[in-house]
């Protein structure tokens, strides 16, 4: 199987991609990359399940381009092949992104034979969100271009990866995966050592054990805790991070927001300092308060209303970023 020179649009460099795995992860960086104009060869272990996610990707690619993010769904569909073996899904591979089950047996077997049969130039990628890079390539003669790439659940919507390597993944290694991330349009993070739950799960953490804690001391109900998220801290979120925030919210920047309200936070986080699990019946209080609005039958529908709220975001950020893009060309031109 060959796809021929590598791409190169607009002077920029395509790289050559393998998708290991095709359950939803892998589909959805099937779209993100064969968009992107990439040449793309997916495999999985079970055959019958790597030609179902062609038309799985399809239909993704079908529905992305009606929010406008896919611009060419035949072109992108073209460029996707299945490999009736690994061997042969990597034997031209510029990168590698593995998506298999969260079991280390597993990662340990595919990531050999991923170093055995992948160029000697190919980076190797994971997708798991529960073990470090250090936890399935220690052993691999090609240990340096190995790294964990953790995407948000489906990385074709949410474009943030975690880009993660052991302290043998070698600095190119981090240096060519953040490039090709910036160049499919995804949003690259590296992080600088390896860390339980890289960065995006931590915070996440961080919210859910103290939305938790308020809704156990009955501070304030389920629905409500919801709204002052979706509605408050949400909405400055999807376009800027805390520290932006915080920098915005007081005259002078951050150092004049620490100043006045860091004796607050620092009062807060002292009641914050429990470690304690969540208990069953925190559990099932704030089920209920759930399936009251949401019937577990109504989950499927929601989900997929959720999706097409990210589809409309995804799109308006992609709208508002290319205005940029196109106001800073003008200015240039004038100057």
């Amino acid at each position: 199987m060959s796809f021929g020179n590598p791409v190169i649009v607009n002077a920029t460099f395509l790289p050559s991609v393998s998708i290991i795995g095709t359950g939803l992860i892998g589909q959805a960086w099937a779209v993100v990359f064969a968009r992107a104009g990439c040449a793309t060869t997916i495999w999985d272990g079970n055959a019958d399940a790597a030609r179902q996610a062609v038309a799985l990707i399809d239909q993704q690619m079908q529905t992305l381009a009606h929010y406008g993010l896919v611009d060419d769904v035949p072109g992108a569909m073209a460029r996707i092949q299945v490999a009736d073996s690994l061997e042969a899904a990597v034997a031209q591979a510029d990168y590698v992104q593995e998506n298999l089950p969260e079991v280390l047996e597993i990662k340990l077997d595919v990531f050999a034979r991923l170093d055995a049969a992948a160029p000697p130039q190919a980076i190797l990628a994971s997708s798991t969100s529960g073990f470090p890079a250090s936890a399935f390539t220690e052993g691999l003669p090609g240990r340096e271009r190995c790294l964990v790439a953790h995407p948000v659940n489906p990385p074709s919507l949410i474009p943030v990866v975690e880009l993660c390597g052991a302290r043998w993944t070698s600095e190119q290694t981090l240096k060519r995966a953040r490039d090709i991330m910036n160049v499919v349009k995804q949003k690259p993070v590296t992080v600088r050592a390896e860390i339980d739950g890289f960065i995006l799960n931590r915070l996440q953490g961080a919210l859910l054990r103290e939305a938790f804690r308020l809704v156990e001391q009955g501070y304030v109900s389920v629905q409500d805790l919801d709204t002052t998220v979706s509605d408050g801290l949400g909405l400055r979120w999807s376009f800027m991070g805390p520290f932006e925030t915080i920098d915005l919210n007081a005259p002078q920047g951050i150092s004049d927001y620490a100043h006045r309200y860091g004796p607050l936070y620092q009062a807060l986080a002292k009641t914050q300092v429990d470690t304690g699990a969540w208990s069953g019946e925190l559990i099932d209080s704030v089920t209920t308060a759930r399936r009251a609005d949401l019937p577990e039958s109504e989950l499927a529908a929601r989900r997929a209303w959720r999706d097409q709220r990210l589809m409309a975001l995804a799109a308006h950020k992609r709208q508002h970023a290319n205005n940029n893009t196109q106001d800073k060309d003008k200015e240039k031109d004038k100057n």
